[in-house]
């Protein structure tokens, strides 16, 4: 009897495709713990991952909150500059991770039109400068206590989730989960729109 050539064959995966594999797994797995962050640490059910998507080539939502001083700060206060606005929280892992790259480019890039701007989605002010005491940053942090602007307007659904806002004020980039910052392929993305 005869075997087929069907019975021979042998799946592969070259290095190429495994890379490819373990970057889909892994970006499934920070959208798993950034959305199970979310929804355990607010009670409530966060926006749908699809709902964000609408938000691409959009004007930016404008919203006005409080720096840790107490001071209002708006998003259109910044208009004709590039904008990397930043949701996080200090109980977040992934973001506390991103900080001292975020730090270094705003630090490059700064004096060429980009503004960070972090929101925090911590419920009590006093945790985040008690984090910022330990971990100085560059860059305006506001706070979104009740989440108003985080869920209702931009529809985040797990930290960290950065947006790339042009001079125009519009969304052109989305960024889920930790971020090297100081990346080559990133500073591009950015410097193409100073």
């Amino acid at each position: 009897m005869q075997k087929s050539s069907k019975d021979n064959r042998q799946w592969t995966v070259d290095s190429g495709q495994s890379k490819k594999i373990i970057k889909i797994l892994l970006f499934v797995l920070l959208l798993v713990a950034g959305y199970w962050s979310l929804v355990t640490k607010s009670h409530a059910q966060p926006p749908s991952p699809y709902a964000v998507e609408k938000l691409s080539g959009q004007k930016a939502p404008d919203f006005t909150l409080k720096d840790i001083n107490g001071n209002p700060v708006s998003l259109s206060s910044f208009k004709g500059k590039v904008v990397l606005l930043n949701f996080w929280a200090t109980w977040c892992p992934p973001c506390r991770a991103e900080i001292p790259s975020m730090n270094k480019l705003q630090q490059m890039l700064k004096n060429r039109g980009l503004v960070i701007l972090a929101v925090s989605t911590d419920r009590a002010v006093v945790d985040v400068k008690d984090f910022l005491k330990k971990n100085p940053v560059a860059f305006t942090v506001v706070v979104d206590y009740n989440l108003s602007v985080s869920r209702s307007l931009y529809k985040v659904f797990m930290m960290p989730t950065t947006f790339l806002i042009d001079r125009k004020g519009v969304i052109v980039e989305k960024y889920f989960g930790e971020q090297d910052w100081t990346d080559p392929d990133i500073i591009k993305e950015i410097e193409a729109l100073l």
